[in-house]
């Protein structure tokens, strides 16, 4: 039995030396002390050696396949594998809040277990045996501070897509091995040199910003459509529009917007009295998958009084559309989506449209996160000076996402809104009541001719409630925004201070991507 003490009792150097081994959760006040977590693996250890060996078995079965034949080696196999009786501690657990979509976790553990790991390498008639050592108390010592970042939060579960693990440091491993009978460790030079190289190997494979992606979910399954280039709809004209009033006229429009969208559709002006109107309008929508996603036109006769009666209604495929060129469509109008209807005969006119699909360019999708930084500070130094001018001119989109607030508070109410204002846009947030910290989480888009250098943004949080008086509506604080950052940049993903709210912070994602 080890002959124990009081911490009182033990001199400088005793303490100095424990202070190693105490505890992230004392040392560091940020780490929490996750007995209840030590415990549930406790119990279930038994039953996790087994399957973590049964994978072991099956991940090295192909690896060991390889060398047979080679070398004169016959067979390999693990005689005895198990990881012991001895469970992981898990001595310290941090959750770090980012402002991208993820959760961040950072367990620090250590293990020092007692395994039977005993594998076998017949060659020729010579039997190898290798085996971990028993020379000391603790057969395998591992202390290692693995980062777990689950992303992307979906709604899905277990609400993750995929995990990726990565080291803070290189990990700190000591064992024993035996071969042939002898303590291959104990020999001068070689303890070092294994260390040195398994560290090496670790490192390279996972330490930080090299990572284990571990994929949960079916990427399908989970896929979000991000914005991938702009669509370009001139709307030229129609002829020969069915008559819908007791003149013998309509008054046409057209409704237009992309499948897969949950955006309002675009509009053109309306044209009284008039079955063969011309508009020459132009407008521009967000594709997101060229593929799959369809225009959809209807042309409407607009009615002061009850509902408009649909004229006729036609589909465009995207993907019947080259990049950056213009095609004009001449489309004779349907009754509905069934195009081989035998009992529509009724002609119901046609309508002209021109076609332009802008991609955005490669360099200005990025992935969010820690490769979005370094993909762009890699771009930026391979690409020429001339580039530059590029950036700062052309259209493209800006994309303007609301996370959510914190620590809002109103003097009579609490139901908060966001109210974005952009060249004369207003665009609102859902309401949500009763909360000093609401998470909206909606994106709002702006197409622009141009960058947004001297631009600035407007963001309020409001809040309403109802009925009407004089404090029906009250502002919880405000923002102003700098978009140059934002084109410079090409995303700024953070809090914010309110202005004339006390504690109020606001998360915004702003990004701007160049067609």
């Amino acid at each position: 039995e080890p002959i124990t003490r009081r911490v009182s009792q033990l001199d400088n150097t005793a303490l100095l030396n424990l202070l190693h081994d105490i505890p992230l959760w004392v040392k560091c006040p940020d780490y929490e002390r996750v007995d209840w977590l030590n415990k549930i693996i406790a119990d279930m250890w038994p039953y996790l050696n087994k399957a973590i060996c049964a994978s072991i078995r099956s991940m090295t079965e192909p690896m060991f396949a390889e060398y047979v034949g080679m070398f004169q080696i016959k067979t390999i196999a693990f005689e005895n594998l198990s990881l012991g009786t001895i469970p992981p501690d898990i001595y310290g657990f941090k959750i770090c809040e980012t402002n991208e979509n993820e959760l961040v976790l950072e367990p620090a553990v250590r293990w020092a277990g007692n395994p039977n790991i005993v594998l076998v390498v017949k060659v020729l008639t010579f039997r190898i045996t290798v085996q971990a050592s028993r020379t000391h108390v603790v057969d395998m010592q591992i202390l290692v501070a693995p980062r777990v970042t689950l992303k992307p939060l979906v709604p899905t579960i277990p609400c993750f897509a995929n995990v990726s693990v990565s080291l803070l440091k290189r990990p700190e491993i000591d064992f024993g091995l035996n071969v042939l009978g002898g303590d291959l460790m104990s020999i001068p030079g070689v303890y070092h040199i294994i260390q040195r190289t398994i560290k090496m190997q670790i490192a390279s494979l996972y330490l930080w910003p090299q990572s284990l992606e571990i994929p949960i979910l079916d990427p399908s399954t989970v896929a979000i459509n991000k914005p991938v280039g702009i669509l370009h709809v001139k709307v030229v004209r129609a002829h020969k529009l069915l008559k819908m009033d007791f003149l013998g006229t309509s008054d046409p429009y057209v409704k237009l917007n992309l499948t897969g969208e949950s955006l309002p559709a675009k509009k053109t002006s309306i044209k009284k009295r008039n079955l063969n109107p011309v508009w020459n309008e132009k407008f521009k929508l967000v594709v997101k998958d060229p593929e799959s996603q369809v225009l959809q036109l209807e042309v409407f006769d607009w009615d002061k009084v009850g509902t408009n009666d649909r004229l006729g209604m036609q589909f465009v495929p995207l993907k019947l559309l080259t990049a950056n060129e213009t095609k004009e469509f001449k489309l004779d109008l349907l009754k509905h989506t069934f195009i081989a209807d035998p009992y529509d005969k009724k002609p119901r006119g046609n309508i002209v449209i021109e076609l332009t699909y802008a991609p955005f360019r490669e360099e200005s999708i990025k992935v969010d996160g820690i490769g979005d930084v370094l993909s762009r500070k890699e771009s930026s130094l391979d690409r020429p000076s001339e580039n530059s001018s590029e950036v700062l001119s052309g259209a493209g989109l800006l994309s303007v996402t609301v996370q959510g607030a914190e620590d809002v508070e109103g003097l009579r109410h609490n139901n908060p809104y966001a109210v974005i204002r952009f060249r004369g846009d207003k665009k609102k947030t859902k309401k949500i009541k009763k909360t000093r910290h609401p998470l909206w989480n909606e994106e709002f888009q702006f197409m622009l001719e141009e960058p947004p250098l001297n631009d600035t943004i407007r963001i309020q949080v409001m809040s309403r409630r109802k009925g009407i008086g004089f404090h029906s509506k009250e502002c919880l604080g405000k923002l102003d925004i700098n978009l140059t950052d934002v084109v410079h940049n090409g995303r700024i993903n953070t809090k914010y201070h309110l202005m004339n709210s006390k504690n109020g912070k606001i998360h915004v994602d702003i990004k701007w991507t160049i067609v």
